[in-house]
């Protein structure tokens, strides 16, 4: 596996050092008759350590040549191969399968975090927890809190969804080729019944007030919202239309979303 040239258009930095590797595989804690899933495997620094604690992995790798060689490194006992774009996948089959929920890890390139975590949260009713390595700023925009400059739409659908935690940084050398930014890990778990946040009662409206809202951060919501809601419902739910997306919690972004939803015809 030593002779792969990484694939810029695959946004491939393989992580090299043993010591961040060996933290990672003890934050994920994985047991065996869990049901793991790696995303991008590469060569492999992850999926060994990980095999190591328990029988079987499915890998998602969208590098032909990189499949090919977790093939001939691992059993087909050890390890399912699905060579496919993670940004397409459905992840629903893997639960038909086995009833496990999954617990999905991996090195994210980090050109397609973004939209495959957009893409994952179809899927948070099938999975267990995530624990992703991202660019550090992406993590701390997951992670922020209403009234901070990181605090957007990013934050907002990944915590109406899941609890984000933001875990340790990795730095650029503990990779090959080095990137030119800090990693940081992400621990996400899918809120239960007991989620500190309401139910939105229509969920692809909530997200569209919410990417409205913070399309124009610097507006006031009475402005940013024209004309998707207009500035009656903004009152009607008790929030002031003067004030800044930013300044929002998720709740009172799903109180917003179900005053209109309740108002449309």
């Amino acid at each position: 596996m030593k002779h792969h040239i990484p694939r810029k258009r695959f946004g491939q930095n393989f992580l090299i050092d043993n010591n961040v590797i060996a933290h990672i595989v003890r934050a994920l804690n994985p047991k065996p008759n869990q049901h793991l899933v790696e995303i991008g495997a590469g060569l492999g620094a992850l999926t060994t350590k990980v095999l190591n604690e328990i029988d079987h992995l499915d890998v998602i790798e969208i590098d032909r040549d990189l499949g090919e060689k977790l093939q001939s490194t691992f059993s087909a006992s050890q390890l399912t191969l699905y060579q496919a774009d993670a940004l397409d996948f459905d992840f629903s089959t893997l639960c038909q399968q086995n009833q496990a929920k999954l617990r999905i890890f991996g090195n994210l390139p980090y050109n397609i975090s973004t939209p495959l975590l957009f893409h994952l949260l179809h899927y948070a009713g099938y999975i267990q927890d995530m624990l992703f390595m991202l660019q550090k700023e992406v993590v701390t925009r997951m992670a922020a809190k209403p009234n901070s400059k990181e605090y957007g739409r990013l934050s907002v659908m990944i915590q109406y969804f899941c609890q984000a935690n933001q875990l340790f940084d990795v730095g650029p050398n503990s990779f090959s080729p080095p990137p030119k930014v800090t990693s940081s890990i992400v621990h996400l778990v899918p809120h239960d019944q007991n989620r500190p946040h309401p139910l939105a009662k229509n969920e692809k409206l909530f997200a569209s007030i919410v990417t409205q809202a913070f399309s124009h951060r610097r507006k006031t919501l009475k402005n940013a919202l024209t004309p998707l809601v207009p500035a009656s419902v903004i009152e009607k739910v008790g929030i002031d239309p003067m004030r800044r997306p930013e300044t929002l919690s998720i709740t009172e972004f799903v109180n917003l979303s179900d005053a209109l939803h309740e108002d449309s015809p």
